[in-house]
């Protein structure tokens, strides 16, 4: 394993930017920098950004608040996508302006569906045994 790498092989690096980019993001959401309808009357997490490694493509995942009208806040962030990139390069010290790509964030739905798994009769009974 290299020096600058976690566990899971990630560079440490990678995983700085992306946190930078991840804070940048929910300050400007949360402070309704971006001038949309949609997003104003929407509580928006951003929950991960995950960097390519060339730091060139952010992955960006959102979860609305209580996870009402995905699609909508998905569409109204990826038509602001230029303002959100700008004001990313802006606030995060990269060499290339790092491209937005964002995605609803699908891992409070699995938790769910585990969590509703093990507490069926049958996964209950395995587990206490």
């Amino acid at each position: 394993m290299r020096r600058n790498e976690t566990s899971e092989g990630k560079s440490v690096r990678l995983l700085r930017v992306g946190e930078q980019v991840r804070h940048v993001l929910s300050d400007i959401l949360a402070r309704g920098d971006v001038h949309d309808d949609v997003l104003a009357k929407h509580s928006i997490s951003v929950t991960e950004v995950r960097m390519s490694p060339d730091l060139r493509q952010a992955i960006v995942f959102v979860k609305p608040l209580l996870g009402r009208d995905e699609e909508v806040v998905l569409k109204a962030l990826r038509t602001n996508t230029a303002y959100l990139q700008k004001e990313v390069a802006r606030a995060v010290n990269l060499k290339y302006a790092a491209r937005l790509k964002f995605l609803s964030d699908e891992s409070f739905d699995q938790g769910a569906k585990i969590d509703t798994l093990l507490k069926t009769p049958t996964v209950a009974r395995d587990l206490d045994a």
